[in-house]
C-alpha cells in the first residue's frame, strides 16, 4: 500500500521506538484491519495530554479503518500494576473498579472513535475468570524468574530491602497473555509498559500466534518543566480540563518546553513548530505569541477552532488589558490578618503547602494585582481582596462576619 510510509511517518512524530517494525509494515501492507490493543487497569482515571499522545496515534489508525480493542483489566486491577511503585498497591472493590471503568470510557471517547467497527471493549476477566488452574500454571511455566527479575523496578525493591508480593510478580505475565487472548496486532504504550508488552510478544510466539508490534511513545516533562505529567505533582493538563484551563496552563509553560509541546501535542507542521522554538528563544513578545499559537492549537484539537479563538481573545483581554473576571468564586477567611499562605490554603485546598509555596516563589501569586513573593507575609483583610494564584485562577477573599 502506497500510504504505509505516510502512516509510519505520522506515527514516528511521537514515537521513540517501534519493536517489531517489520511485522507492523507487513500487516499494514496486507490491507487487513489491525487489532490495536489499548489496555488499562481500572484505577481512578485522570487522563492528561501525555496519555493522549497514545490515543491520537490510535485515532489516526482508526481513521484508516483499524480497530482499537479497549481492554479493561478488571481482573488484573484486583492485583495492581506494580509499574513505578515502590510499595504494593491497595486493592479496589468491584464497585470501584466498575465506576473507574465507566470513567475511563467517557474520557477516551474525547479522542477515540467509538463506532462498533472501530472500537471494541473487552475485559480480561473473560478469559481469566474461567481459566483452570492447570492452564494458568502452564502460562507461568513459560516465564522464568530471571526474566521477571530483569525488570529494574523489581531489582530496585529487592536492593532496598522492600518486599515484592507474589501476585505482583505474576502481573506482567497476565498482562502479557492478554495480548495473545485478544489477538493483538499492535499496542502503543509508554516506555514504562515495554517490559509487560514484550512478554505479550513472548506469549504470542510461544503459543503460535503472530507477534504484536509495540510502539513506544514520546514522554515529555510536566507543565512545570519537571517530571512527566502527573496528578500527584499537579503538573498536568487533564483531558477533562475546560478550554479556559487548558489555554491558561499552556500560557504558563516554561519557554524551553514550547517547541516540544507543539511537536508532541499538536498537529502543527514541522516548519511551524520549529518557528515557535525560534520565537521563544528571542523571549519577550515573540515568546508570548508562540505560546498563544501553541495554546490555540491544543485547544483547537480538543474543542474546535471557534472555541480556541474565543479563548485567545479572552486571554488577551484578561492579561493584555489587565482585566479580571467579574464572576470570581468567593472565599471566606476567619482571621483579620492571615498570611499569604493561609489565603492560598483557603482558596486552593486541592494543592499541598509545597505546591502553594512553589506558586508564590514562581511569581504566580498576586493580591489586588500586586505580586507577592513571601508566603508568611500578613495581609490586612479589612475589605474584599482579589487573589490570583496561577495564570488564570482568581478568587475574591472576604473576611467572615463576626
Amino acid at each position: 500500500m502506497n500510504e504505509v510510509p505516510a502512516v509510519l511517518e505520522r506515527l514516528r512524530r511521537t514515537t521513540d521506538a517501534i519493536i517489531g517494525e517489520d511485522d507492523l509494515i507487513e500487516r499494514l501492507t496486507s490491507g487487513r484491519k489491525l487489532r490495536i490493543k489499548y489496555g488499562v487497569d481500572c484505577t481512578a482515571p485522570d487522563l492528561h495530554l501525555g496519555h493522549a499522545v497514545n490515543l491520537w496515534m490510535m485515532r489516526q489508525l482508526q481513521d484508516l479503518g483499524h480497530q482499537v480493542v479497549f481492554l479493561l483489566g478488571d481482573l488484573t486491577t484486583r492485583i495492581g500494576d506494580p509499574t513505578g511503585r515502590s510499595e504494593t498497591r491497595p486493592t479496589l472493590t468491584p464497585a470501584q473498579i466498575e465506576a473507574n471503568a465507566a470513567s475511563f470510557l467517557d474520557q477516551v471517547s474525547l479522542v477515540l472513535r467509538t463506532e462498533p467497527e472501530l472500537f471494541e471493549v473487552r475485559r480480561n476477566s473473560e478469559w481469566y475468570g474461567s481459566m483452570e488452574v492447570a492452564t494458568l500454571l502452564g502460562l507461568f511455566s513459560q516465564v522464568t524468574q530471571a526474566q521477571l527479575m530483569a525488570r529494574d523496578m523489581f531489582r530496585d525493591r529487592v536492593a532496598a530491602g522492600r518486599e515484592i508480593a507474589l501476585h505482583e510478580l505474576i502481573y506482567p505475565v497476565l498482562q502479557g497473555y492478554d495480548s495473545f487472548a485478544m489477538d493483538s496486532d499492535l499496542t502503543i504504550v509508554g516506555s514504562d509498559q515495554l517490559f509487560n508488552e514484550q512478554l505479550g510478544r513472548h506469549f504470542q510466539q510461544r503459543l503460535g500466534a503472530p507477534s504484536q508490534a509495540v510502539v513506544i511513545t514520546t514522554i515529555t516533562p510536566g507543565i512545570d518543566g519537571g517530571p512527566k505529567q502527573s496528578k500527584s505533582l499537579n503538573n498536568y493538563i487533564a483531558l477533562t480540563d475546560t478550554p479556559k484551563d487548558k489555554f491558561g496552563k499552556l500560557m504558563s509553560l516554561p519557554d524551553p518546553l514550547v517547541q516540544t509541546y507543539a511537536h508532541v501535542y499538536t498537529e502543527l507542521p514541522p516548519d511551524v513548530v520549529a518557528a515557535l522554538g525560534e520565537a521563544v528563544a528571542h523571549g519577550g513578545p515573540a515568546a508570548r505569541d508562540a505560546k498563544l499559537k501553541l495554546a490555540a492549537a491544543v485547544v483547537t484539537r480538543y474543542h474546535g477552532a471557534n472555541v480556541a479563538k474565543a479563548e485567545r481573545v479572552a486571554f488577551a483581554e484578561q492579561f493584555s488589558h489587565r482585566s479580571i473576571p467579574t464572576d470570581l468564586p468567593e472565599v471566606t477567611v476567619e482571621t483579620s490578618q492571615p498570611t499569604v499562605l493561609e489565603l492560598l490554603q483557603a482558596a486552593r485546598p486541592e494543592l499541598s503547602n509545597s505546591e502553594l509555596r512553589r506558586l508564590i516563589h514562581q511569581g504566580a501569586v498576586s493580591i489586588d494585582d500586586q505580586k507577592v513573593l513571601s508566603h508568611d507575609r500578613r495581609v490586612l483583610l479589612d475589605r474584599a481582596l482579589t487573589l490570583r494564584s496561577g495564570a488564570r485562577t482568581f478568587h475574591r477573599i472576604v473576611r467572615a462576619r463576626v
